[in-house]
């Protein structure tokens, strides 16, 4: 699809040694040829693609000395014509030479509109453009595996090969209805039947990679709680290795969230330090309790410290309340005399900093475990509930598939086929494309 030009600034919008200005569309090397004077006797209608050339870059009122590069469609980032000029990377610079490509041929590009062009020229499916834009946000490694991972099209060859399998039984089905004389109903029966489950088995198996996928894009949520003076936050500042809250013996002296980010093995996990949870008159207080109360429930992960010393009913309320999470009973201050439990999962102590690694460790066992980043896996809520969608329809035609016939099943059917076209974006609506292509910047 080829359009009029586009440009923006490619790189970041601060001082740097290069900057990076894109043009895309039907004719960006006319408007290459208005502001750009290569050295040499190659006129700028003669580059040849995927080539550097050195010369003069015209700005709003200045030059500059960069370099230019033509790249020929189909084969760009867009399937479109695309010209980039490589100059200093002075925002003056970068904001003129920008100012003068719009005055000579291009309109300035809207969000992600270069990587939306990318996508309905067929050069990636929307699922690899969500991926593309999670490596641009990921602050953590995790997170750019997993962004690579769909921008590589892992999953899109996955969900590809699902539609694949029920274009076949649709197609069976369609059999079936235009020859009712052959009496091939079970047959088809049988065989719509066996993709039909199949399907179904490697839809629930994407769906139970969320859990894993969605905190290593996201990161991971970890609760810190006990009751008052356990040394919740004194574990907060040991495994942040800096003093992030405050510490004292005074109970309730953290009466707010207090929150902390760390990696481990390349995953984000998003630390709260929770206001100790117990029966308080002071109305500061008693809020910071309730929101450490929310904190708990939306939590991945339930960090229980209790004082290895002194383990009290208080501490047992709690636990009654935290229990049923993903949770790591850990056992503070061992660096006194303390007690042993069958519930720990660990004992530390904050204040000497002994075996904060292994709960680091331990910590990664219990929400992430062992991730295989070349193997197909959900990090999308979008992509979650698309698949939701398609198990509901499946498991709708199943049920009925021995006393329905194939006609009525065709239904749910293509409606499956649909919802996963949504994930690869062959049957996303114009509401999907722009919401995901909004969240990009103006430059990819």
């Amino acid at each position: 699809m080829i359009s009029e030009n586009i440009a923006a600034i490619s790189t970041a919008l601060a001082p740097a040694g290069v900057a990076v200005i894109r043009i895309s569309g039907d004719s960006p090397l006319k408007v290459a040829e208005k502001i750009f004077s290569p050295v040499g006797k190659i006129k700028v209608s003669d580059f040849e693609p995927n080539k550097m050339y050195a010369g003069e870059i015209e700005g709003d009122d200045f030059k500059d000395f960069g370099l230019c590069v033509y790249f020929k469609a189909p084969k760009s980032f867009t399937g479109e014509d695309t010209v980039e000029f490589h100059s200093h990377g002075g925002l003056a610079i970068t904001k003129g030479i920008l100012k003068n490509i719009l005055n000579n041929g291009a309109r300035l590009a809207k969000n992600g509109e270069f990587t939306k062009r990318a996508f309905m020229n067929g050069k990636l499916s929307l699922s690899s453009a969500e991926g593309l834009i999670d490596m641009i946000n990921s602050q953590s490694i995790g997170g750019v595996k997993a962004g690579y991972s769909l921008y590589r099209e892992k999953l899109n060859g996955k969900i590809t090969e699902l539609q694949n399998e029920l274009l076949d039984a649709i197609s069976q089905i369609d059999v079936d209805i235009d020859f009712p004389e052959e009496d091939l109903e079970s047959t088809s029966t049988e065989k719509v039947k066996k993709s039909l489950n199949n399907v179904l088995s490697e839809v629930d198996k994407l769906i139970k990679t969320f859990s894993v996928g969605r905190v290593i894009k996201d990161g991971v949520k970890v609760a810190i709680c006990g009751k008052p003076n356990t040394g919740k936050s004194s574990i907060l500042n040991s495994l942040l290795s800096y003093d992030k809250a405050i510490v004292s013996d005074i109970a309730g002296t953290t009466r707010d969230i207090v929150e902390g980010s760390i990696d481990i093995n390349g995953v984000r996990f998003n630390f709260s330090d929770t206001a100790g949870i117990r029966e308080s008159d002071n109305k500061i207080e008693s809020l910071g309790v309730e929101m450490s109360k929310k904190m708990v429930e939306s939590a991945d992960i339930v960090l229980f410290i209790v004082d290895g010393g002194n383990i009290t009913e208080e501490d047992e309320s709690i636990y009654e309340i935290v229990k049923d999470k993903n949770i790591i009973f850990a056992i503070n201050k061992i660096d006194k005399e303390y007690i042993l439990d069958d519930r720990a999962d660990i004992y530390i102590s904050a204040k000497e900093e002994k075996n904060i690694e292994e709960l680091k460790n331990l910590l990664f066992d219990k929400t992430v475990g062992k991730v295989d980043y070349n193997a197909e896996f959900l990090c999308e809520q979008r992509h979650y509930e698309a698949l939701l969608d398609t198990k509901e329809k499946l498991l709708s035609a199943l049920n009925v598939i021995d006393s329905e016939p194939l006609d009525i099943i065709s239904i749910d059917v293509k409606c499956a086929w649909e919802k996963l076209g949504e994930i690869t974006g062959k049957t996303a609506t114009e509401e999907i494309i722009n919401n995901i292509f909004s969240k990009f910047c103006v430059g990819k």
